[in-house]
């Protein structure tokens, strides 16, 4: 793996870039790998995109590229700096171009790289420290083009940017437009899909040095490991994180894979984390605070999958997006069959929803499909989905407005197509759900050594997925049926036909209470925490107290873990950024 870092000048007769290695005319450097290169010529991958570069210009040659990429290159004839992300964000890229010195322009794959130089400020982003503190990790990327520093940006997935002397232009390369919905049968449609991901698998594994396979009790992580196996005729060696917690340990769910997939099963147990010690590290390794408390458990998985020599790591990320698999998108399916006026199915698919999915904090009925539809969905608009107010609000009121107005913060809601579903799945890819995930798989893995490998993102999977029809994703109150279709015969039946879905989560809430609990009162208590004036922290006290009772009493009730996973990520952070 090879990380960007580089720095263009232009000194008024001539500009001049570190960071990339010479290809001929053009110089070029790339972050990540692509997949597709025997069938476009061959090469190094530097070689082949500056070839490309030069038979079809810099945005030609990314729309032939099948990959995950960060892209850096220069032209000496025009003076021209080049910078692109793959379609999807698999790979960070960042820039800065300082108001005083606006000769100068810096990219890299990672923030630290450019705050290490000089003149660049670690000052935070103010939105992303306020969404951080008192909203939900949904909106931290809401806004693609930035980063949590105030003075570098991002090239948001799908972009490209031309740097020249005067300018920094943006251009989309590659984005998802509405098509028609495709009407194949569905064992035709089930073969096209098992073909594509038994194929966006090969490719990767091809490419891969010593590969191992994330493994949990669901179908997503399961398909992948299933076709490396399939393609490549052996077993596999996997890794899964098991909890000493019950609450989300999936141990039993992956029983069912191990016999005809696994070679050597690898657990990483995980009880009471000394998070003191390992969210630093975390955040040392991603340049910012991380997210959600499930990235614990990864950095962990990274860090013995390193120690036992692994090269690459296989995972499901993307299935979810792809195949509804997330429960709440049961109420974007409900908005597009009433939209269609398809009440009878909409009535039967909300019964069975309530047979298999009720919940005794999350409850199922008619009256809560009503008002989910109500609160996320604008049914005069075809496809327009809202923000979630009950999500977004929770905990506004822990911000201090004039630090920043969380009450009036609108996010981003993007409808390029007709279909609700559809657009809450283009929202979850490019502004919510997968950037962050993106960003910490990839930081943890490079941080150990590690090449990471998601083949539920290859392009050619995601665009037939925006067209296939929402009755093709869920059906019967059960989630992912087209690829539940697809993997028939390649899936064990248990792990193919399982429709209880534990998630993929960590059991933080007991980490809050007892020493975790003690670490935040004093994190709380501190007086560099008063005086940031970002929390109003005698609200912060009473929800740490209230996290502990729920806790203590074992009710079903929702706790505070994801709040306070972010308030202790975030202090952290601010103050690694002080020197402390």
């Amino acid at each position: 793996m090879s990380r960007l870092s580089g720095l263009i000048e232009f000194d008024g007769t001539k500009a001049t870039v570190s960071g990339v290695t010479t290809h001929g005319p053009v110089r070029v450097a790339i972050d990540g790998q692509v997949y597709n290169g025997a069938e476009l010529g061959g090469g190094d991958e530097p070689a082949l995109i500056a070839a490309l570069y030069e038979r079809h210009g810099f945005v030609e040659a990314l729309r032939k590229l099948n990959g995950d990429f960060a892209i850096a290159l220069f032209d000496p004839r025009t003076e021209t700096l080049w910078l692109a992300r793959d379609r999807f964000g698999l790979k960070p890229l960042y820039f800065h171009r300082s108001h005083r010195s606006p000769t100068r322009f810096a990219f890299a794959s990672q923030p630290g790289a450019l705050l290490r130089l000089p003149g660049v400020s670690a000052a935070p982003n103010r939105r992303f420290v306020a969404c951080f503190a008192g909203s939900h990790y949904r909106t931290f990327d809401n806004e693609p083009g930035e980063s949590p520093y105030a003075e570098i940006g991002q090239i948001p997935a799908g972009r490209a940017l031309e740097v020249r002397r005067a300018s920094v232009r943006e251009i989309t390369w590659w984005a998802l437009t509405e098509q028609p919905d495709l009407t194949d049968p569905e064992p035709v449609l089930a073969e096209r899909y098992r073909e594509l991901l038994a194929d966006a698998v090969k490719i990767r594994l091809r490419r891969s040095k010593k590969p191992a396979f994330t493994l949990s009790g669901g179908m997503d992580s399961s398909s992948v490991l299933a076709c490396a196996v399939r393609e490549s005729g052996n077993k596999q060696q996997a890794y899964s994180s098991v909890y000493q917690d019950p609450t989300y340990d999936e141990t039993a769910e992956i029983q069912a894979m191990l016999a005809d997939c696994v070679t050597d099963w690898r657990t990483v147990r995980i009880g009471n984390p000394d998070l003191s010690t390992l969210v630093p590290r975390m955040i040392a390794a991603n340049d910012e605070p991380v997210a959600t408390a499930t990235w614990l458990s990864h950095f962990l998985l990274c860090e013995q999958a390193a120690r036992d020599g692994v090269g690459t790591l296989f995972g499901g990320m993307g299935g979810d997006e792809l195949n509804a698999g997330e429960y709440e998108y049961f109420y974007f399916f409900f908005a597009d069959l009433k939209a269609a006026g398809d009440e009878a199915r909409l009535q039967a698919e909300t019964s069975k929803w309530i047979e298999y999915h009720d919940h005794p904090v999350f409850k199922k009925s008619f009256e809560a499909m009503r008002q989910g539809l109500g609160r996320l969905v604008d049914l005069s608009r075809p496809g327009v989905c809202l923000p979630d107010p009950a999500r977004l609000g929770r905990y506004q009121d822990t911000v201090r407005p004039d630090y920043f107005d969380l009450a009036g913060y609108v996010p981003v809601m993007d409808h390029p197509f007709r279909s609700y579903l559809k657009n809450r799945t283009h929202q979850d890819i490019f502004r919510e759900t997968a950037p962050c995930c993106l960003r910490a798989a990839d930081r943890h893995c490079t941080a150990f050594g590690l090449d990471v490998s998601w083949p539920f993102f290859d392009h050619r999977l995601v665009e037939l997925m925006f067209r296939i029809p929402g009755t093709q994703k869920i059906r019967a109150g059960v989630t992912k049926h087209l690829l539940r279709e697809a993997m028939r015969g390649v899936l064990p039946e248990e792990t193919r036909t399982r429709i209880k879905k534990t998630g993929w989560n960590a059991p933080a809430h007991v980490w809050f209470s007892g020493s975790g609990r003690d670490l935040l009162l004093d994190l709380v208590g501190s007086r560099a925490f008063r005086e940031r004036g970002i929390y109003d922290v005698a609200r912060v006290r009473a929800i740490i107290d209230q996290h502990q009772e729920v806790v203590a009493s074992g009710r079903p009730e929702e706790n505070h873990m994801m709040f306070l996973w972010q308030l202790l990520n975030l202090e952290l952070w601010l103050r690694s950024l002080d020197g402390g």
